[in-house]
């Protein structure tokens, strides 16, 4: 099987610029189709013919992430008129092979091959358009109407000029022939007359290039990237990523993809180099908790996703009281972007600041950067930004002074739901009732919970104790608070939350596993969540569902009632690695590297469906907007590894503990070049008996390595040691 999701649709991306093309590897004016730069479509048309014919490939790929390369045959009108259609291959002597590159902006290059004796003289076309509307709404099928397509042909440049007749938007797009050749335009094509030698070939090459608010994006000189996984990834990304090798072939292919993919989606941005953009087609662009969830997921494999996004989100950190950007001081970025539409002040998504999730995951992953990097300089430089976040959480997170944050929409254009589940419709109650605001979510008490744990080492680096003792007795005050108040005895799981009126969501849903990550439960309250999201109504077999079956409001296919989210499996496989739930994650493990292995590449998509892995359902779907890649899908394969693995570093004490439990399925895993802090570190961990060993070579620094359960684990017997420590 191999599933594709959008299989109407090819991807190339580059940072900001993504080409979207038909199967055939065409921009026809279908659809998405299209150009997009910074969130606007520049081309809606980009075909080729030759003498008039329309030009057809006959195999089309991408290769790697930034090029395509398709091969087609040149029509020839005369050898058809001579012999017919049924020769018509045998008879055309002519092939093209057409190449796409996004680098800054788009380079075409197309190569005639004559493959007869004879001179071919032949006119190749290519036909453009352009409507400049945003992506999202291209995506949804009701393009913008902004202005009429302004034509300017210069033919001595040997360039075409569109642009958007707008009064307060700068967009153009310039696309020039660099091939030395007699060219026109004839309304909708440029055409370049040549002629290719007998037993011969020509080049034509053609530069696309963005034109926004006066400043032009030139493309680059065009090569296809490919290599060893590590060389692309350091060129990329500019580290490598630990060697991971293991006995399943399909979990082998998932890792690989997913490094791959990771070191694809780079922002490219000053100040943040390796901030990722959240995923193609519809996020490419800056998303706050997106690039902190991906960074910390990835920790196990790559160190600068997670250093950029905290300081490009440091950056961009609130300043101000703004109604219209749902912005107060300290709060922290939900997305930034500039489509049209941000641009006309019609919604407020160029800078937007509804989200609870960020400011929580920031303070909580800046410390999970220290812990596993030691990089003190950069925990301490980021520091001011992790307090002004923690002064919002308590300021302006907690409404009604109760202890418990929760959030409301101020802005009428704005986000309705702002914890990890953000669709619209995401909240609901026992009953499938949508919630409006003010709503407290238990996923961002656990994720408070977390930051106000996981900042204490880097505080004390700074040499505040005085504040690290404050927070960790707040850490307590609240997890004692959530246990107490979204606890459901009966239904062995946490609520969903509490809706507007501080009645109890209860709701069972996916949310609850986040509190296993965060380590807000109890020992026990830990193992009966873990089963009960692996009881059918929650886990599908391939992975668990945002929502049970059981609730009125359950949809397979809905963006977050019902669907299965491959970032929510490796958090909530890495909770149930912190409490010991060893069949549980084998289970949740095996369904999650048995759903890439349905799809191409083994790429993990941002949502599949929430149906039932049975006899009438091989594959479950996918949710039908689903990016691939999504960054937090590839950094979940790193997590999931992680998990198996119960890898918890602490680099500034040159210590790593872990605890690993390899399933019977995946009986060896071997880990060459592992970073933790300066040092690093070589494992080969296997199964032999029903038991996992492992054994390990540190290969540079000082590293101390031990095998211990989690504080959460039922079979911890060191209560809170490294707390005291660090606090005393």
């Amino acid at each position: 099987m191999a599933l594709r999701t959008r299989p109407h649709q090819r991807f190339v991306y580059r940072e900001t610029t993504m080409l979207v093309t038909n199967p055939l590897g065409l921009v026809t004016g279908e659809g998405a189709e299209g150009l997009y730069v910074h969130n606007s479509r520049l081309l809606s048309r980009l075909t080729w013919s030759v003498d008039g014919h329309p030009v057809l490939p006959f195999a089309v790929s991408e290769v790697g992430h930034d090029a395509l390369l398709a091969y087609a045959e040149a029509p020839d009108a005369e050898a058809e008129a001579r012999h017919g259609t049924e020769v018509y291959r045998e008879a055309s002597g002519v092939h093209l092979e057409l190449a796409a590159f996004l680098d800054g902006g788009l380079r075409l290059r197309a190569d005639l091959v004559n493959h007869t004796h004879a001179d071919r003289p032949l006119t190749l076309g290519l036909h453009l358009a352009a409507d400049f509307t945003g992506t999202a709404e291209a995506d949804a099928g009701s393009p913008q109407r902004l202005g009429r397509t302004v034509v300017e042909w210069q033919p001595r440049r040997r360039q075409v000029r569109l642009r958007l007749d707008h009064p307060h938007l700068g967009r153009a797009v310039r696309v020039r022939v660099e091939t030395e050749a007699v060219c026109d335009w004839d309304g909708d094509a440029l055409r370049v007359s040549l002629s290719v030698p007998g037993r011969g070939r020509r080049r034509v090459e053609i530069t696309v290039a963005a034109i926004l608010d006066g400043h032009e994006c030139a493309p680059g000189p065009g090569r296809f990237t490919m290599g060893p996984l590590a060389d692309v990834v350091a060129e990329r990304l500019g580290e490598e990523p630990p060697e991971v090798r293991v006995s399943d072939p399909g979990v082998q292919r998932t890792w690989d993809t997913a490094i791959e993919d990771l070191a694809s989606l780079p922002l490219g941005q000053p100040g943040g180099p390796s901030a990722l953009i959240a995923g193609v087609p519809l996020y490419d662009q800056f998303f706050g908790r997106d690039t902190l969830t991906t960074g910390w997921q990835a920790l196990l494999a790559l160190r600068g996703p997670l250093r950029d996004a905290l300081r490009a989100n440091a950056v961009l950190q609130g300043t101000r009281i703004d109604d219209w950007r749902d912005e107060e001081p300290g709060a922290m970025i939900h997305q930034a972007g500039d489509p049209p539409s941000s641009a006309l002040g019609e919604n407020p998504f160029d800078r937007y600041y509804g989200d609870y999730a960020t400011p929580v995951d920031y303070v909580a992953m800046l410390g999970q950067y220290h812990a596993w990097t030691g990089d003190t300089a950069t925990a301490l430089e980021l520091l001011p930004a992790a307090r002004r976040a923690l002064t919002w959480l308590d300021r302006y997170g907690d409404l009604d002074r109760d202890g418990l944050l929760e959030y409301r929409q101020r802005s009428p254009r704005g986000v309705r739901h702002q914890g990890w589940k953000d669709a619209p419709d995401a909240i609901v109650d026992a009953d499938g009732r949508q919630q409006k605001d003010p709503i407290v979510t238990c996923e961002l008490q656990g994720y408070w919970y977390a930051a106000l744990r996981n900042i204490i080492s880097v505080l004390v680096a700074a040499g505040d104790r005085v504040q690290a003792r404050r927070l960790l007795a707040q850490a307590a005050r609240l997890r004692q608070r959530v246990n107490q108040r979204l606890w459901l005895d009966d239904l062995d799981v946490y609520a969903l939350g509490l809706g507007p009126d501080g009645q109890l969501l209860r709701v069972v849903s996916s949310n609850a596993g986040h509190l296993l990550l965060t380590a807000v439960a109890t020992s026990e309250q830990g193992q009966r969540v873990a089963r009960r999201l692996m009881r059918p109504d929650m886990f599908s077999g391939w992975g668990i569902r945002t929502l049970s079956t059981d609730n009125p409001a359950y949809h397979p296919f809905s963006y977050h009632l019902g669907s299965v989210w491959a970032v929510e499996q490796a958090s909530i496989a890495a909770g149930f690695s912190r409490y010991g739930c060893w069949p549980q994650l084998h289970d949740l493990a095996r369904g999650f590297f048995d759903l890439a292995e349905l799809f191409t590449a083994h790429r993990v998509p941002e949502a599949v469906g929430g149906l039932a892995r049975d006899a009438e359902h091989p594959h479950p779907g996918v949710y039908p907007q689903a990016n691939a890649p999504q960054s937090w899908s590839a950094s979940a394969v790193v997590l999931m590894i992680q998990a198996m693995l119960s890898l918890r570093p602490f680099a500034p004490a040159h210590l790593l503990l872990l605890d690993p439990h390899l399933p019977d399925w995946l009986p060896d895993l071997r880990l060459r070049g592992l970073r933790v802090g300066d040092a690093v570190v070589d494992l080969h961990v296997w199964r032999q008996r029903d038991r996992t060993h492992w054994r390990h070579r540190v290969r540079r620094g000082h590293l101390f390595v031990r095998q211990t359960p989690s504080l959460r684990d039922p079979r911890a017997r060191v209560a809170q040691g490294m707390e005291r420590l660090l606090t005393r």
